[in-house]
Formats: C-alpha cells, structure tokens, sequence
C-alpha cells in the first residue's frame, strides 16, 4: 500500500528527551535514516536526571561522545555518594555509601565509570551527536495523530512555530513521549505495577552561603531527614547553584499553588539548619515517582521505548538508564531488519527481552527508596520489599532469557544475586583489553555495528569458526566480523600486556574453551557460545545465525 506524505523515513522518533535523542544517536551511528520530532522548543533546561551508570557510559563510550559527556559532567566530577542527616549543621548524619567504587575494583568489569551529567547537560551533547550523523531532529514540532497498517505509519505533525500540518511516512514510529504517552494511550496499551508511589516538588535556587556549611562534603545527593522540614539537596555546580525536592502529597489535599516562595525559603532553611541562609528560589517543578511497566512494548509497527513503557522511582537513576539501554536494544533491530539482515519477527524480541528487565528494575528501584528512606515515600506494604541485590548486578548483569538469543537458561534471574559476566547466553559480553595494531581497546568497543564471532587464533578449531564466519558474511548478507584473539601472526587481537593475558584467557573468560566459538550481537551481548564441534561449524553458526535474526 503506497501512501502519499509530505516526507518518508524508515524510524520517526517522537519525544526528544534523554531516550529519544539516544535512540537517535544510535541510529545515526548504524546509519538509519529517520527523524525525530519534539513538542518542546529545546532540550531540557532542569538540572535532573544525573546518574549514567556504567552500561549506559560504556554505550556513550563505542558511540564516540563519553569525551564530550565527561567534559560537560566536569563541574561534579569530584562528587561521590549519598549523604543522609537531619542537618548539615555539624557532623551530624551517616553516608549510606561514600564512593561507588572506593577500591577502583570496577575496571575489572568495564572499560569505564559511573558519570554525574545532569539531564540538562546531557542533552545537548546528545543532540549535538546526533545531528553530526544527519539526523533530522524537528524541536518544536509535535505529532498529533498517527495511524499504522500492514507495511507502515502514516504520522500527522504540526510545526508549532509556522502552525503547519504535514505527514510522516514511516516504516517504524518509537514512541518516547513520556510516561504520559499519548502513542501508548492511542494504542490502547495498558500498565501493570502499584502506580504512583510519591510526589515532590523540584526547587532550584542560589544560594552563595550554602557551600560554607556544605564544606568538603561533596555529595551527590543529601537526604536532609528533619521530620518539619525534609528533603533532598542536589548541588549543580557546587558553588552557588542547588536543586531541592521537596515532599509534595497532592493525595491529602495538597496543591502545588500552596509552595510559594517564602514557603520554599522557609523549608529549605530549616532542612539545611541554617535559619538566615540565602535562598533565592529560581524555578520549580512538580514530579511523581511510580512504578508501572507498559503490558506490551510492541504494536504493529509502533514500539515504546523509555518512560512511555516504563516508570521507575529515582533511586538509583534506574528509569532514565533503562530508557536509554532500551534505545541501544532498539536500535541494532531496527538497522538489521530495515537492512534486510534479520527478519522482520526480531523486532519482536524487543519485548521479549527488555519488559522483564523494566520489571525487575523498577521492584528494585523502589526497594532503594525504602532503603534510603526517600522524602516523601511511606509505602504500602509489599511495595518496594523487592530484592536486595547489590546495585551492580542491577547496572550490569541483567540477562536476556529469551529473545534474540540461543541456550539461555530460563531458570535463570533476569537480575542475578551476584555479579556473574561469564559470557552466558543472554548476558552482556564480558570486558578484557586487547591490542589490535598497537592499539589498546575493550572487547566491549569491538560491538556495534555487526554481529561479532570471537575465536581462538592457536587453534585449529578457531581458525575453522573464522574462515566460515567469513564464508558466511560474504555469501549471506549478515553483518558478521570474526576475530581470532590470541598470540601469533593470524591473531586479529592479541591480549594487553597490561591487562589479562595468557592462552585461552579470552575462552575461560566467555564460558567456553580455545576450541569455541562465541557469537556476540551489536548491543554486546551474547548470543551464542559453543564449546567446540565435532560437525561443520559453517553449518552450525549458520543455524545459529537464522534462530537469532528471526531468518526462518
């Protein structure tokens, strides 16, 4: 069916915040041409949103901007853990962490760190990214209706500037509207989850004094517990700029007219302890915590993505990461299948893949306000009594059970106990240096583009699984790159003197042996390992390729 439009894409993106602009960066990077429409005229201007965890800057990082993310973050770069105290009056008070990683034990796992960019700061290195790959991002235009069939979307935009209609027409629309998704409502999805959880009031203000009594405490985030007065305190630059959120309970009554200025000055004053403290109130914003997951993430041709499939408490900066790790899940489908490389049915994995992880983060999202008694939460019973793990296994280890992998263990958590990053189908990629001509990088740089084989260069098994990946990408269409990893004159990639090496180092580390095999997907991770075969492995990586990509 042929439809008349003003313009034809393969993706149209709808929400350019956090989530859309990665997803948009993404696909540049694989270089699917779309565009991306955003109701508001700018990126976000409100200090929130900070914490990028290490799977998401490990993303950033083989997308080419950590550099440009890392400058922009340099004002709280000397900032670590999360400060809890009824005032900061005295030494008062605990740090429920101090640093997140005080004995430097995360290199073993990633080829990056944790990085404090607040939202406002992130989006427009995002936006910058993403243009730079010629995307067509429209600020200022916002869609307003849409309707799908069997080979497309046809979407009803409004240049709010020129209040000018015109149509979209695009193969695949992802919706990252916001929690509030007008995509998801139209589509009739519903949400499963407890729903609302909490309300604050987002407050930045200046203050020049406050980094007197603040000190050499160089927080994150300061719980301040003053039962007449609590709150959470944020600083943006350390010097004179804060953010505070207040409790807010719209469900008693409570409206947001009732935080007046001298209201504010008040509360903020007698949080921190200091009754003359200047406060000049510079803007505010209400915000509601929830958790609820979308009951599907897939509808035809329009598919959720960030806050409209799921929302998250703020602890822990699970929701805004989760959003972004759903773009980069996205994204390599959405390439593979408009290059005709997978079939369409990948897309499906989509869901199947990341809902659950959405569920489990979220229960944990929650548990972490509980544990840090988060302004303004008092929880019914059953909520946020979810588990426990520590919050790397959450960050890093999560699992795809089923989906566009093969051999996953089903009884497996979707987020284990502990850290487990042994090359397990399902799980993300493990990290070791390398070498390729003289140039040291991660095994995590290697996974973008294509799908990877990885193989031992001393053995003739390797050698075998090379030359039929080769085989493969030549006469198949597959975006696949085998390496050898090893020492000698075949090796593609040869260990780091400085970091793990050894003979089959690279095999004991993915799970399998120097006569295996290990097919790792475009997002990094696995898809498939072998420990060796006795058959054609031609053969058996062909299988394993079409069970995969949905080729059959």
């Amino acid at each position: 069916m042929q439809q008349k439009a003003d313009h034809r894409v393969p993706v149209l993106v709808v929400g350019g915040s956090l989530v859309g602009l990665s997803l948009s960066l993404f696909l540049g990077r694989l270089g699917v041409p779309h565009m991306l429409v955003e109701r508001h005229s700018g990126t976000s201007i409100h200090p929130r949103g900070r914490g990028n965890n290490l799977r998401t800057m490990e993303l950033f990082r083989v997308a080419g901007i950590e550099p440009d993310i890392k400058a922009a973050a340099s004002l709280l770069a000397d900032n670590h853990g999360i400060l809890q105290t009824p005032t900061l009056v005295g030494d008062a008070g605990e740090w429920l962490f101090r640093h997140i990683d005080p004995g430097g034990g995360l290199a073993r796992f990633s080829p990056t760190a944790w990085c404090l960019c607040s939202q406002n700061d992130l989006e427009p290195v995002l936006l910058k990214g993403a243009r730079a790959l010629g995307g067509d991002l429209r600020y200022f235009h916002e869609m307003e209706s849409f309707s799908q069939d069997p080979e497309g979307v046809t979407a009803y935009v409004r240049d709010r500037d020129a209040d000018e209609l015109y149509t979209v027409r695009a193969d695949y629309l992802v919706a990252c509207d916001g929690p509030r998704s007008p995509v998801r409502r139209r589509l009739g999805i519903g949400q499963s989850g407890p729903g609302d959880l909490f309300a604050n009031v987002s407050i930045t203000f200046r203050s020049k004094l406050l980094a007197e009594t603040v000190g050499g405490r160089h927080f994150i985030c300061c719980y301040l517990t003053n039962p007449e007065a609590d709150g959470a305190l944020l600083p943006v630059d350390n010097k004179e700029h804060w953010v505070f959120h207040a409790p807010w309970h719209p469900e008693h009554g409570e409206t947001l007219e009732e935080f007046t200025e001298e209201r504010l000055q008040r509360h903020i004053r007698l949080a921190v302890g200091v009754p003359d403290l200047d406060v000049e109130i510079t803007g505010k914003a209400s915000w509601r915590a929830a958790e609820r997951v979308a009951e599907r993430y897939t509808a035809g041709r329009v598919l959720l993505a960030g806050d409209s499939a799921h929302e998250m408490s703020p602890t822990g900066a699970f929701g805004s990461n989760t959003g972004i790790q759903d773009a980069h899940n996205l994204a390599w489908k959405l390439a593979a299948v408009l290059d005709g490389w997978a079939g369409p049915d990948l897309l499906e994995t989509y869901d199947t893949e990341r809902r659950p992880v959405a569920l489990a983060t979220s229960a944990r999202a929650s548990a972490r306000s509980v544990e840090h008694s988060h302004p303004g939460f008092a929880p019914t019973p059953g909520v946020g009594a979810g588990p426990r793990s520590g919050i790397l296994p959450v960050v890093l280890c999560y699992r795809y059970l089923e989906g566009a992998v093969l051999d996953a263990d089903p009884a497996q958590p979707v987020v284990p106990d502990g850290v487990r990053l042994t090359g397990d189908p399902g799980s993300r990629a493990p990290h070791l240096w390398l070498r390729r001509a003289g140039e040291r990088l991660s095994t995590i740089d290697l996974y973008e583009r294509s799908l990877v084989l990885l193989s031992d260069a001393g053995s003739a098994a390797g050698r075998a699984w090379h030359a039929a990946a080769r085989r493969i990408a030549d006469t198949d269409g597959v975006r696949l790159v085998a390496y050898r990893i090893g020492t000698g004159a075949d090796a593609d990639l040869s260990y780091d003197a400085d970091g793990p090496g050894g003979g089959g180092e690279w095999a004991a580390a993915h799970g399998t042996t120097a006569d295996g095999a290990v097919l790792v997907r475009p997002d990094g991770f696995v898809a498939w390992r072998s420990a060796g075969t006795e058959g054609d492995p031609e053969a058996e990586l062909r299988e394993a390729l079409a069970a995969v990509l949905c080729r059959r």
